[in-house]
């Protein structure tokens, strides 16, 4: 079969890498509300306080929250040859779609429009040497998530689901996505997955319990992890503070940690299986 004409719902370029990156990891989920956001931004910087060199892209073009979560909404400074410098945010290079539009306007965008600003996002900002690049990806499986992956070579994809039936559903679907675009993906973490009760300290489940594990064991991929449901994480990104930023013996901190270091193996393994460096003999 001839490789020439692209099969629908196949990427049409080749994704180009970007000098200097080593990883690209890309957030995702079947649908809004499972706090994607909340684990991308505390995953950029846990891999961060853990050593790496971490870049935060925000391609949540429809509600770019990543701002708030970081607490800035300074804009990014222009450089020569249009090139656009991320902020500096506790120790992360960022870039949001929310620096360039600052406020509530709602931006209504079409596939064309998004791809032209993805690639110009990956391509126009200097990220200089990272070893991860985070992505945090608008929810669902529409046309941004195809996009991006046509427009950059992903080391992998998260797929961010919550314990409920309706969010499971909607995860496989990511899955499927990721799956039919031939990107690795990363594995599957349930957030907001148990409540530790403040007064009696047992934990409560108020989504049902481990249907995450078993979504992951179902389609074979690893399982990242559960995050708790705790009030003090999402304060915490409301106020700008996420919460790994109290360190890893902070109780609302552990299980985002726990989560940083299985992705950071799982992309360790998924690079060492990677056919890369093979001398191709003409």
């Amino acid at each position: 079969m001839s490789h020439s004409h692209p099969q629908p719902g196949q990427p049409s370029l080749n994704p180009q890498p970007i000098p200097g990156i080593d990883s690209i990891v890309a957030v995702g989920s079947g649908k809004g509300g499972v706090g994607k956001t909340t684990l991308a931004v505390n995953l950029a910087l846990a891999l961060s306080r853990t050593g790496y060199q971490v870049g935060l892209l925000d391609g949540d073009v429809y509600g770019p929250n990543v701002p708030l979560m970081l607490g800035t909404s300074a804009t990014p400074r222009v450089l020569g040859d249009n090139r656009i410098e991320p902020l500096g945010v506790y120790g992360l290079k960022v870039i949001s779609v929310g620096f360039l539009n600052p406020g509530d306007k709602p931006l209504i965008w079409r596939g064309p429009m998004l791809h032209s600003i993805i690639r110009q996002f990956l391509g126009s900002v200097e990220w200089g040497q990272l070893d991860y690049l985070i992505i945090d990806l608008p929810p669902g499986t529409g046309d941004v998530a195809l996009s991006l992956v046509q427009t950059v070579p992903l080391t992998g994809a998260i797929v961010v689901s919550t314990p409920s039936d309706v969010a499971l559903q909607d995860a496989r679907k990511a899955i499927l996505m990721f799956r039919q675009v031939k990107v690795d993906i990363v594995g599957l973490v349930e957030n907001m997955s148990y409540f530790v009760c403040p007064h009696c300290h047992q934990e409560v489940d108020i989504f049902s319990k481990g249907g995450g594990a078993r979504t992951a064991e179902q389609f074979g991929i690893a399982f990242l992890g559960s995050v708790e449901l705790d009030p003090n994480i999402r304060v915490a990104g409301d106020t700008g503070k996420p919460a790994v930023l109290a360190g890893e013996d902070s109780p609302p901190a552990k299980s985002l940690y726990e989560f940083a270091r299985n992705v950071e193996a799982r992309v360790k393994q998924i690079k060492s299986a990677a056919p890369e460096n093979v001398i191709q003999i003409q």
